[in-house]
């Protein structure tokens, strides 16, 4: 067996190596096409000596016409999945305002331009968002990160605890043309 801190000889000169694609453009954005009707607007973080200021959402810039009606918060741990699931009859709008997360939604809207479109997000609190994401899109979110994820939510609708509008797949799902690993890197 070759020791492998010995260079071994090659036969052959490596030919087969695979550009990267574009990603991003020159100024830092996605190139990748949202599905219909999301939407991600950035949030400004204000820090000063005593700590930070985020504005989640103003009315001065809504990302969505609906007014607020309900809000909370819920986290995810490092390496869980929250998802597959899907709302009839609101749209999500979800902060981030803590963690490192990877959102992927699903356009299950047979109307829709994007109609069967995957979008895979990453989100992180280095780049504080609000995103609206339209009912009947499916979504996951994925922490990626080593601490909690902390979101804000504000649907436009508040939950029916006696008849909630959500509706789940299993996250190995095969209806979803999109599969959750774990890479270890190129």
């Amino acid at each position: 067996m070759p020791n492998s801190s010995v260079p071994q000889k090659a036969n052959a000169p490596i030919m087969n190596a695979v550009q990267d694609r574009q990603t991003v453009t020159s100024a830092g954005k996605s190139v990748s096409p949202l599905i219909h009707g999301v939407v991600i607007q950035s949030s400004v973080t204000h820090e000063d000596d005593r700590g930070t200021l985020c504005e989640i959402m103003s009315p001065h810039q809504p990302p969505h016409p609906a007014p607020l009606v309900y809000v909370y918060q819920f986290t995810i741990r490092p390496g869980r999945i929250k998802g597959w699931h899907i709302h009839h009859l609101h749209d999500d709008r979800i902060f981030i305002s803590q963690g490192h997360v990877k959102v992927v939604l699903y356009d299950n809207r047979p109307d829709s331009p994007t109609f069967g479109c995957v979008n895979e997000i990453f989100r992180s609190d280095h780049d504080r968002t609000l995103m609206v994401i339209p009912a009947h899109v499916f979504h996951a979110h994925e922490n990626v990160g080593s601490t909690e994820a902390l979101f804000i939510s504000m649907p436009t609708r508040p939950y029916n605890h006696a008849d909630p509008d959500v509706y789940r797949l299993p996250i190995d799902t095969d209806q979803i043309p999109y599969t959750f690993t774990k890479p270890r890197g190129w």
